[in-house]
């Protein structure tokens, strides 16, 4: 059941990663027709070259990730204490599955429309963060991994800024690709009415925001805890994913820096979202939990 929910989340990121190298090379319209490549063939044929290969492969990824999705829902349900989280977790991958291919069929459409490309990759985001939510509850549902860190109040308002401003800075980087010059296929193909250096620049200093909320949240931790280790994690990858950022800014945007750039928003959005998984409010003080409150009720009537 581990070994399914680590490999949902690399197919996770493999999906985004890949449509990176189809809007990179040109080959979003590679397959013109959704579900099927053309009006005749499922696949594409050796008329359609390189480009119609590279789509085809994005599609059949999606295939793949189905077959792992549906393999943990069945050894989650053969456990012996199957666990109704890590079911449900699983279920919601499977339904993001379904919604991330009608988006891309609605992307072909639309003869990849810069919103509708930008509405699919927020959708394989969406797909990336149930995998990880579900990763982490067969990870506790195994004692693989420990709970959740208690943490101060102000610690839990800061994990929950730095995942909404990352959240921001992802749609933000949509909006600077979809008015770059990378526009997923050789043809005419509409752009985002924006000025791209000035959208770059909002990119530049949302992500400025992100990075202090992250420092703040690291030295606010508790030192050795789960959630400031998986904190320091997040701010290495953000300063790697930052400077690929201003290497492609500054070099016209090359197709390999395009594509890492992906991949790091990808790994920067997964360290978002462990920081606030690994977090738990502390109860103030003299507080008692709900649940034990109810037992002692109980056994006190009995």
């Amino acid at each position: 059941m581990r070994t399914a929910a680590v490999a949902s989340v690399v197919a996770a990121v493999a999906i985004i990663v890949t449509g990176g190298v189809v809007r990179v090379t040109g080959s979003g319209l590679g397959c013109p027709e959704w579900p099927s490549c053309t009006g005749e063939s499922l696949a594409p044929t050796a008329e359609m070259g390189l480009h119609g290969a590279i789509e085809f492969g994005n599609r059949l990824l999606t295939g793949a990730l189905c077959a792992v999705v549906g393999w943990l829902i069945v050894a989650a349900r053969l456990q012996l204490d199957p666990s109704p989280a890590v079911l449900r977790g699983a279920w919601a991958q499977f339904w993001v599955i379904v919604l991330n291919a009608v988006v891309g069929g609605i992307t072909v459409w639309t003869r990849l429309s810069p919103y509708v490309v930008a509405a699919h990759f927020l959708a394989a985001t969406l797909l990336l963060t149930t995998a990880l939510v579900t990763w982490e509850r067969v990870e506790r549902a195994e004692a693989e991994a420990p709970g959740p860190t208690e943490v101060s109040a102000r610690c839990a308002v800061l994990g929950r800024y730095l995942l909404g401003c990352t959240a921001v800075l992802l749609v933000l980087g949509t909006a600077v690709t979809g008015s770059g010059p990378h526009a997923g296929d050789s043809s005419d193909v509409h752009r985002m009415p924006f000025d791209w250096v000035g959208v770059t620049v909002v990119h530049g200093v949302v992500a400025g925001v992100c990075l202090v909320l992250g420092g703040v949240l690291f030295a606010a931790l508790p030192a050795g805890s789960v959630a400031r280790r998986r904190t320091g994690v997040f701010l290495a990858v953000f300063l790697g994913q930052g400077a690929v950022g201003v290497f492609q800014s500054l070099t016209a945007l090359p197709s390999v820096a395009v594509v890492l750039h992906l991949c790091g928003s990808a790994l920067v959005w997964s360290g978002a979202v462990r920081v606030v998984l690994a977090m738990r409010r502390r109860a103030p003080a003299g507080a008692q939990p709900t649940a034990r409150l109810a037992r002692s009720t109980t056994a006190a009537g009995a």
